[in-house]
């Protein structure tokens, strides 16, 4: 199967961003992608609530979505939507960060919700509090297709390993980790987390990422690390965007996941331990 990781800018505009990812969304199909992946919050990147508060939907009326959903019909393939902030029926009207897998006929195979916030500080001016505007998920999740089982997760999720061991010990043979990555934490950590979380599990990890600058017409603007990347089951980069908007591709072939697995069974090899007193 060849899959396509692509890497965006996404403003607080939704409708902008659905055109620059339909357009390479269109890209990828005529290069003969069959599963083509979107990044984190694919319809609306902004760091304002407010602004957040007036262009969300409820996952029904999602023009990203929907667009995409058309998109994957229309051309016949698989299709995971990194993540969608949307709107919920939560009391405390908290939105969710939400990744969907597309079938080719249109339908939603899967959703997840994205389990572990954002919530740091990184520098005295770089602070991050996503659990204020998002509630976390509460379960992992993996989906069947024909050319391996998806473990979904979305960006922060990374830096839990334990995550990425119960998906791949659930059948899961390539993990998904959409992102909008920060640019600080990016230069030093990401390629690390992403190679690590592929060698411990024997498992491709397609990471497609935001990249740059996002326009915002309120709040401050963010800025992503990009380097939207292809881990293959050994742990070694098959693919890597560099900093600019576009698309990469690669291979898939579950024999690879086997073959890795089969060299370092780890999987089947955790013993048991009591907890430090």
């Amino acid at each position: 199967m060849k899959a396509a990781l692509l890497q965006l800018t996404s403003g607080d505009d939704p409708a902008a961003n659905i055109a620059a990812v339909g357009a390479l969304f269109d890209e990828a199909v005529g290069q003969g992608a069959g599963f083509i992946l979107t990044p984190e919050v694919t319809n609306c990147l902004s760091t304002s609530r407010t602004r957040q508060k007036e262009v969300l939907k409820p996952e029904g009326e999602d023009d990203t979505l929907g667009a995409l959903r058309q998109k994957a019909r229309a051309a016949g393939v698989w299709c995971l939507i990194g993540s969608i902030a949307v709107k919920t029926d939560d009391p405390d009207g908290r939105f969710a960060n939400r990744s969907f897998l597309i079938a080719p006929d249109g339908s939603i195979a899967a959703r997840y919700d994205k389990i572990h916030m954002f919530d740091v500080q990184v520098s005295e001016t770089e602070v991050y509090r996503e659990s204020d505007g998002y509630r976390p998920g509460e379960r992992a999740v993996t989906a069947e297709t024909p050319f391996g089982t998806v473990g979904l997760t979305v960006c922060y999720d990374v830096r839990f390993p334990y995550l990425y061991r119960k998906l791949a010990q659930a059948g899961a043979e390539i993990l998904t980790v959409p992102s909008a990555f920060s640019a600080v934490t990016g230069a030093v950590h990401w390629e690390t987390l992403l190679r690590a979380r592929a060698i411990e599990t024997g498992s491709y990890v397609l990471a497609p990422a935001q990249t740059g600058t996002h326009p915002a017409t309120r709040g401050k603007q963010r800025q992503t690390y990009g380097h939207s990347m292809a881990i293959g089951p050994w742990g070694d980069i098959l693919a890597d965007a560099g900093e600019a908007p576009g698309v990469i591709y690669v291979d898939l072939d579950r024999k690879d996941v086997e073959e890795a697995r089969r060299r370092i069974p780890s999987l089947r090899q955790a013993n048991r331990f009591d907890d430090p007193e």
